[in-house]
């Protein structure tokens, strides 16, 4: 995909000085380098809690048009506002438009599932609600049958619900989907899911944010040191 249906989220506003956003180290990153950019197909925001990958995704979804809460551009349910108002100072550059596209939260999805039985729209997700499916079975279900290809994807910890071999899954529906024209921005902290190939990883830390190769990331580097040597791990953690 030459042309990006996000190409770039810019701060296009001073965020005031006293406002909690200056202190979360991806914000102060935005606030110095005033834009971040997407040129790849699948673009990967990690790193630890409280680095701000979850709080700059969410403003990006919000700015470009989706529900706080998750879903399309067209539900507007709202449990309780709790997104920052990063997305008031955004402004998403665009190539073109895409023809569809979700934002999926991993922490308000059981509200955006009660919402889609509310609207008997459980047809559009597979013909069965989303509550009547396991965690993990209702993420791949909402993929497989409601992502239709030619869409704007922005994804928040999607391996929260899933199994290793529901993330390989996964991996498959996101190929698929991205040769059917599709663009992703997800925050993960799954080193299976970071693997998606010629995908552009920002690693976020207290230092800002960089863009990585995938044997940089703190998760592959952190998960191989445990799998090779678990033991070894184990006793200086626990001091057995």
């Amino acid at each position: 995909m030459d042309r990006m249906y996000i190409n770039s989220a810019i701060l296009n506003e001073e965020i005031p000085r006293d406002s909690y956003l200056c202190h979360v180290p991806a914000i102060k990153y935005l606030i110095n380098n005033k834009s971040i950019s997407f040129s790849s197909n699948v673009t990967f925001f990690v790193g630890e809690n409280g680095t701000g990958k979850s709080t700059l995704l969410e403003a990006i979804a919000v700015a470009y048009g989706f529900n706080a809460e998750g879903g399309t551009k067209n539900f507007n349910f709202s449990t309780n506002k709790t997104h920052s108002e990063l997305c008031e100072y955004l402004t998403i550059s665009k190539s073109r438009y895409a023809k569809d596209g979700f934002f999926l939260r991993a922490e308000s999805f059981y509200n955006f599932a009660t919402n889609v039985d509310e609207l008997d729209l459980s047809g559009n997700y597979g013909g069965k609600s989303l509550h009547n499916q396991s965690h993990g079975e209702s993420f791949l279900s909402l993929v497989q049958n409601r992502f239709g290809g030619k869409g704007m994807y922005i994804l928040d910890e999607p391996e929260a619900a899933l199994s290793p071999t529901r993330l390989l899954s996964l991996i498959a529906e996101i190929d698929a989907l991205v040769k059917q024209d599709s663009q992703f921005i997800i925050a993960t902290h799954s080193p299976i899911l970071m693997t998606f190939p010629r995908s552009t990883i920002y690693q976020f830390t207290e230092s800002g944010i960089e863009m990585v190769d995938y044997k940089q990331t703190e998760h592959y580097q952190l998960s191989r040191s445990f799998l090779e040597n678990p033991e070894k791990m184990l006793h200086y953690l626990l001091g057995d």
